[in-house]
Protein backbone atom coordinates (compact mmCIF):
# COMPACT_ATOMS: atom_id res chain seq x y z
CA UNK A 1 0.00 0.00 0.00
CA UNK A 2 2.68 2.37 1.02
CA UNK A 3 4.89 1.89 -2.17
CA UNK A 4 1.55 2.18 -4.65
CA UNK A 5 1.38 5.99 -2.43
CA UNK A 6 4.87 6.27 -3.59
CA UNK A 7 4.86 5.66 -7.02
CA UNK A 8 1.49 8.07 -6.91
CA UNK A 9 3.45 10.91 -5.33
CA UNK A 10 6.28 10.74 -7.87
CA UNK A 11 3.70 10.69 -11.00
CA UNK A 12 1.99 13.52 -10.01
CA UNK A 13 5.53 15.72 -9.43
CA UNK A 14 7.01 14.34 -12.80
CA UNK A 15 3.29 15.02 -14.10
CA UNK A 16 3.78 18.77 -12.75
CA UNK A 17 7.62 19.03 -13.35
CA UNK A 18 6.97 18.11 -17.37
CA UNK A 19 5.96 21.56 -18.20
CA UNK A 20 9.06 22.67 -16.64
CA UNK A 21 11.57 20.58 -17.99
CA UNK A 22 10.39 21.06 -21.94
CA UNK A 23 10.29 24.85 -21.55
CA UNK A 24 13.70 24.62 -23.06
CA UNK A 25 13.37 22.72 -25.75
CA UNK A 26 12.47 24.28 -29.67
CA UNK A 27 11.25 22.82 -32.60
CA UNK A 28 12.59 24.83 -35.90
CA UNK A 29 10.31 22.42 -37.90
CA UNK A 30 7.58 24.17 -36.21
CA UNK A 31 9.32 27.65 -36.40
CA UNK A 32 9.84 27.97 -40.30
CA UNK A 33 11.47 30.60 -41.59
CA UNK A 34 11.23 29.75 -45.57
CA UNK A 35 8.54 29.51 -47.69
CA UNK A 36 9.34 25.53 -48.43
CA UNK A 37 9.45 25.35 -44.29
CA UNK A 38 5.94 26.89 -44.10
CA UNK A 39 4.48 24.18 -46.05
CA UNK A 40 6.21 21.22 -44.85
CA UNK A 41 5.02 22.42 -40.97
CA UNK A 42 1.54 22.86 -42.83
CA UNK A 43 1.82 19.07 -44.06
CA UNK A 44 2.63 17.85 -40.89
CA UNK A 45 0.32 19.33 -39.23
CA UNK A 46 -2.52 18.38 -41.23
CA UNK A 47 -1.06 15.05 -41.22
CA UNK A 48 -1.00 14.97 -37.35
CA UNK A 49 -4.45 16.10 -37.26
CA UNK A 50 -6.00 13.40 -39.42
CA UNK A 51 -4.52 11.16 -37.42
CA UNK A 52 -5.73 12.12 -34.07
CA UNK A 53 -9.09 11.89 -35.60
CA UNK A 54 -8.78 7.82 -35.04
CA UNK A 55 -6.14 7.98 -31.86
CA UNK A 56 -8.18 9.94 -29.65
CA UNK A 57 -11.34 8.54 -29.58
CA UNK A 58 -8.96 5.23 -28.96
CA UNK A 59 -7.75 6.73 -26.37
CA UNK A 60 -11.26 7.70 -24.83
CA UNK A 61 -13.24 4.71 -25.44
CA UNK A 62 -10.23 2.60 -23.65
CA UNK A 63 -10.37 4.50 -20.53
CA UNK A 64 -14.08 4.74 -21.27
CA UNK A 65 -14.95 1.10 -21.43
CA UNK A 66 -12.09 -0.06 -18.58
CA UNK A 67 -14.26 1.98 -16.15
CA UNK A 68 -17.42 1.64 -17.11
CA UNK A 69 -16.91 -2.53 -17.45
CA UNK A 70 -14.68 -2.92 -14.31
CA UNK A 71 -15.59 -5.46 -11.54
CA UNK A 72 -17.25 -3.67 -9.08
CA UNK A 73 -20.18 -2.10 -11.65
CA UNK A 74 -22.63 -4.53 -11.71
CA UNK A 75 -25.18 -1.61 -13.51
CA UNK A 76 -23.34 -2.56 -16.81
CA UNK A 77 -24.48 -4.75 -19.44
CA UNK A 78 -23.25 -7.98 -19.30
CA UNK A 79 -23.08 -9.65 -22.74
CA UNK A 80 -20.86 -12.65 -23.20
CA UNK A 81 -22.19 -13.98 -26.46
CA UNK A 82 -21.71 -10.61 -28.07
CA UNK A 83 -19.73 -11.16 -31.23
CA UNK A 84 -20.62 -9.02 -33.94
CA UNK A 85 -22.25 -5.30 -34.61
CA UNK A 86 -22.24 -3.80 -38.27
CA UNK A 87 -22.25 -0.50 -37.32
CA UNK A 88 -19.22 -1.28 -34.97
CA UNK A 89 -17.51 -2.92 -38.06
CA UNK A 90 -18.81 0.27 -40.11
CA UNK A 91 -16.97 2.72 -38.44
CA UNK A 92 -14.14 1.17 -37.60
CA UNK A 93 -13.02 0.62 -41.52
CA UNK A 94 -14.75 3.58 -43.06
CA UNK A 95 -12.87 6.10 -41.15
CA UNK A 96 -9.78 4.80 -41.27
CA UNK A 97 -10.27 4.09 -45.40
CA UNK A 98 -11.18 7.74 -45.66
CA UNK A 99 -7.96 8.82 -43.70
CA UNK A 100 -5.80 7.11 -45.68
CA UNK A 101 -7.37 8.55 -48.84
CA UNK A 102 -7.55 11.90 -48.05
CA UNK A 103 -3.29 11.50 -46.76
CA UNK A 104 -2.74 9.83 -49.77
CA UNK A 105 -4.29 12.77 -51.91
CA UNK A 106 -2.27 15.31 -50.05
CA UNK A 107 0.93 13.86 -49.98
CA UNK A 108 0.65 13.33 -53.82
CA UNK A 109 -0.11 16.72 -54.30
CA UNK A 110 2.69 18.32 -51.78
CA UNK A 111 5.22 15.68 -53.27
CA UNK A 112 5.07 17.85 -56.28
CA UNK A 113 4.32 21.06 -55.01
CA UNK A 114 7.38 20.68 -53.26
CA UNK A 115 9.96 19.08 -55.23
CA UNK A 116 13.07 20.25 -54.28
CA UNK A 117 14.14 20.71 -57.49
CA UNK A 118 11.10 22.66 -58.79
CA UNK A 119 12.48 26.20 -58.91
CA UNK A 120 10.85 29.17 -56.97
CA UNK A 121 9.98 32.06 -58.04
CA UNK A 122 10.10 35.42 -55.35
CA UNK A 123 7.95 38.24 -55.02
CA UNK A 124 10.24 40.87 -55.76
CA UNK A 125 11.43 38.91 -58.90
CA UNK A 126 14.46 38.18 -57.63
CA UNK A 127 16.85 36.21 -59.73
CA UNK A 128 18.28 32.92 -57.86
CA UNK A 129 21.60 32.70 -56.05
CA UNK A 130 23.73 29.50 -56.79
CA UNK A 131 25.59 27.78 -54.10
CA UNK A 132 27.26 25.10 -54.55
CA UNK A 133 27.69 22.47 -51.07
CA UNK A 134 30.25 20.00 -50.97
CA UNK A 135 30.52 17.56 -47.86
CA UNK A 136 33.87 16.59 -46.83
CA UNK A 137 35.32 14.75 -43.77
CA UNK A 138 34.32 16.65 -41.22
CA UNK A 139 33.02 19.88 -42.91
CA UNK A 140 30.91 21.59 -45.34
CA UNK A 141 32.65 23.22 -48.16
CA UNK A 142 30.25 25.70 -49.90
CA UNK A 143 31.24 27.13 -53.41
CA UNK A 144 29.43 30.44 -54.55
CA UNK A 145 30.73 30.37 -58.63
CA UNK A 146 29.19 33.76 -59.36
CA UNK A 147 31.12 35.68 -56.35
CA UNK A 148 34.52 33.41 -57.26
CA UNK A 149 34.50 32.70 -53.33
CA UNK A 150 34.04 29.49 -50.82
CA UNK A 151 33.57 28.99 -47.53
CA UNK A 152 33.84 26.33 -44.91
CA UNK A 153 31.03 26.04 -42.29
CA UNK A 154 29.53 28.98 -43.12
CA UNK A 155 26.58 29.60 -45.39
CA UNK A 156 25.45 32.81 -46.31
CA UNK A 157 22.61 34.01 -48.53
CA UNK A 158 20.21 37.07 -49.05
CA UNK A 159 16.95 37.07 -47.70
CA UNK A 160 14.04 36.96 -49.92
CA UNK A 161 16.34 35.58 -52.94
CA UNK A 162 15.56 32.37 -54.61
CA UNK A 163 18.40 29.64 -53.73
CA UNK A 164 19.44 27.05 -56.09
CA UNK A 165 21.89 24.49 -54.09
CA UNK A 166 23.94 21.78 -56.22
CA UNK A 167 24.91 19.35 -53.94
CA UNK A 168 27.51 16.65 -53.78
CA UNK A 169 30.04 14.71 -51.37
CA UNK A 170 33.91 14.64 -51.53
CA UNK A 171 33.94 11.82 -49.18
CA UNK A 172 30.74 9.23 -48.05
CA UNK A 173 27.27 10.00 -48.38
CA UNK A 174 25.91 13.29 -46.53
CA UNK A 175 22.64 14.88 -45.95
CA UNK A 176 22.21 18.81 -46.01
CA UNK A 177 19.54 20.41 -43.84
CA UNK A 178 18.83 23.76 -42.67
CA UNK A 179 15.84 22.97 -40.43
CA UNK A 180 14.09 26.48 -40.38
CA UNK A 181 14.55 26.39 -44.92
CA UNK A 182 13.05 22.92 -44.81
CA UNK A 183 13.81 20.10 -47.08
CA UNK A 184 16.80 17.89 -46.75
CA UNK A 185 19.02 16.70 -49.67
CA UNK A 186 21.63 13.41 -49.60
CA UNK A 187 25.24 14.56 -50.71
CA UNK A 188 27.28 11.79 -52.23
CA UNK A 189 29.88 11.71 -54.16
CA UNK A 190 29.75 12.11 -58.02
CA UNK A 191 26.30 12.63 -58.03
CA UNK A 192 25.16 16.53 -58.57
CA UNK A 193 22.37 16.89 -56.49
CA UNK A 194 20.07 19.97 -57.01
CA UNK A 195 17.81 21.80 -53.97
CA UNK A 196 16.09 25.22 -53.97
CA UNK A 197 14.78 26.99 -50.85
CA UNK A 198 14.04 30.19 -50.12
CA UNK A 199 14.37 32.31 -46.42
CA UNK A 200 11.42 34.58 -45.61
CA UNK A 201 13.17 36.50 -42.38
CA UNK A 202 16.71 37.41 -41.51
CA UNK A 203 18.63 35.40 -38.89
CA UNK A 204 21.04 32.84 -37.87
CA UNK A 205 20.61 29.22 -37.64
CA UNK A 206 22.47 26.32 -37.23
CA UNK A 207 22.65 23.66 -40.69
CA UNK A 208 24.17 19.84 -40.02
CA UNK A 209 24.49 16.57 -41.76
CA UNK A 210 21.73 14.38 -40.61
CA UNK A 211 23.59 11.22 -42.08
CA UNK A 212 25.98 9.52 -39.70
CA UNK A 213 29.37 9.95 -41.76
CA UNK A 214 32.64 8.60 -38.98
CA UNK A 215 33.79 10.18 -36.39
CA UNK A 216 33.73 13.62 -36.38
CA UNK A 217 29.94 13.46 -37.67
CA UNK A 218 28.58 15.53 -34.20
CA UNK A 219 30.72 18.59 -35.30
CA UNK A 220 29.77 18.97 -38.76
CA UNK A 221 27.87 21.43 -38.86
CA UNK A 222 27.65 25.29 -40.15
CA UNK A 223 26.03 28.50 -39.67
CA UNK A 224 23.51 29.23 -42.27
CA UNK A 225 22.88 33.42 -42.29
CA UNK A 226 20.43 34.83 -43.94
CA UNK A 227 21.25 38.72 -44.38
CA UNK A 228 19.79 41.47 -45.99
CA UNK A 229 21.07 42.31 -49.32
CA UNK A 230 23.81 45.21 -47.96
CA UNK A 231 24.60 42.51 -45.70
CA UNK A 232 25.19 39.98 -47.83
CA UNK A 233 26.79 42.30 -50.19
CA UNK A 234 29.60 43.23 -47.40
CA UNK A 235 29.92 39.83 -46.71
CA UNK A 236 30.76 39.21 -50.21
CA UNK A 237 33.46 41.70 -50.04
CA UNK A 238 34.88 40.10 -46.26
CA UNK A 239 35.13 36.79 -48.01
CA UNK A 240 36.80 38.49 -51.45
CA UNK A 241 39.27 40.34 -49.21
CA UNK A 242 40.58 37.20 -47.68
CA UNK A 243 44.14 36.11 -48.39
CA UNK A 244 43.58 32.24 -49.20
CA UNK A 245 42.56 30.65 -52.10
CA UNK A 246 41.17 27.59 -52.97
CA UNK A 247 42.12 25.45 -56.43
CA UNK A 248 41.42 21.92 -57.30
CA UNK A 249 44.75 20.37 -57.62
CA UNK A 250 46.40 22.55 -55.11
CA UNK A 251 44.54 23.72 -51.64
CA UNK A 252 41.20 21.67 -51.78
CA UNK A 253 43.12 18.28 -51.09
CA UNK A 254 44.63 19.34 -47.87
CA UNK A 255 41.20 20.53 -47.53
CA UNK A 256 39.66 17.22 -48.52
CA UNK A 257 41.73 15.87 -45.23
CA UNK A 258 39.93 14.46 -42.65
CA UNK A 259 39.32 16.99 -39.47
CA UNK A 260 37.03 17.61 -36.46
CA UNK A 261 34.91 20.80 -35.65
CA UNK A 262 36.78 22.61 -38.23
CA UNK A 263 36.54 26.53 -37.72
CA UNK A 264 35.00 29.02 -40.30
CA UNK A 265 37.32 29.23 -43.56
CA UNK A 266 37.07 32.04 -46.31
CA UNK A 267 38.81 31.75 -49.67
CA UNK A 268 38.75 34.09 -52.58
CA UNK A 269 40.08 33.42 -55.87
CA UNK A 270 38.43 29.89 -56.18
CA UNK A 271 38.55 28.24 -59.10
CA UNK A 272 35.08 28.08 -61.40
CA UNK A 273 35.23 24.98 -62.03
CA UNK A 274 36.20 23.41 -58.51
CA UNK A 275 32.73 22.07 -57.99
CA UNK A 276 32.68 20.29 -61.61
CA UNK A 277 36.37 18.79 -61.37
CA UNK A 278 35.26 17.38 -57.85
CA UNK A 279 32.51 15.81 -59.31
CA UNK A 280 34.29 14.52 -62.41
CA UNK A 281 36.73 12.92 -59.42
CA UNK A 282 34.68 10.21 -58.80
CA UNK A 283 33.04 9.54 -62.02
CA UNK A 284 36.32 9.06 -63.59
CA UNK A 285 37.37 6.82 -60.78
CA UNK A 286 34.50 4.87 -61.36
CA UNK A 287 34.95 4.50 -64.70
CA UNK A 288 38.71 3.05 -64.15
CA UNK A 289 38.58 1.25 -60.87
CA UNK A 290 34.90 0.43 -60.44
CA UNK A 291 34.96 2.42 -56.99
CA UNK A 292 33.92 5.90 -55.70
CA UNK A 293 36.53 8.42 -55.62
CA UNK A 294 38.91 10.07 -57.80
CA UNK A 295 41.94 8.12 -59.69
CA UNK A 296 45.08 9.47 -58.74
CA UNK A 297 44.29 12.31 -56.58
CA UNK A 298 43.58 13.22 -52.97
CA UNK A 299 40.99 11.04 -51.55
CA UNK A 300 42.31 7.77 -53.22
CA UNK A 301 45.40 8.92 -52.12
CA UNK A 302 44.35 9.18 -47.70
CA UNK A 303 46.09 6.50 -45.59
CA UNK A 304 44.81 3.05 -45.13
CA UNK A 305 43.53 4.61 -41.43
CA UNK A 306 41.56 7.26 -42.66
CA UNK A 307 40.22 4.47 -45.57
CA UNK A 308 39.26 2.40 -42.38
CA UNK A 309 37.30 5.02 -41.09
CA UNK A 310 35.55 5.92 -44.44
CA UNK A 311 34.85 2.64 -44.60
CA UNK A 312 33.25 2.06 -40.72
CA UNK A 313 30.87 5.13 -42.17
CA UNK A 314 29.75 3.55 -44.50
CA UNK A 315 29.02 -0.12 -42.96
CA UNK A 316 27.01 2.24 -40.62
CA UNK A 317 24.68 3.18 -43.44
Amino acid sequence: MREKSLLRVLGAVLLAALPLLLSGCSSALMDPKGQVGEEQRVLIITAFALMLIVVIPVIVMTLLFAYRYREGNKDATYKPNWAHSNAIEIVVWLIPCVIIVVLAILTWITSHSLNPMKPIEADNNKEAIEIQAVSLDWKWLFIYPDQKIATVNELAFPVDTPIHFRISSGSVMNSFWVPELGTQIYAMAGMDSSLNLIADDTGNWMGRSTNYSGAGFSGMTFEALSLSDGDFNAWVKEVQDSSRTLSFEDEYQELAKPSESEPVHHYSNVSPDLYNKILDSFRGGMEHHGHGGPAGHGHGEHSEQEHGERMSAEAAE
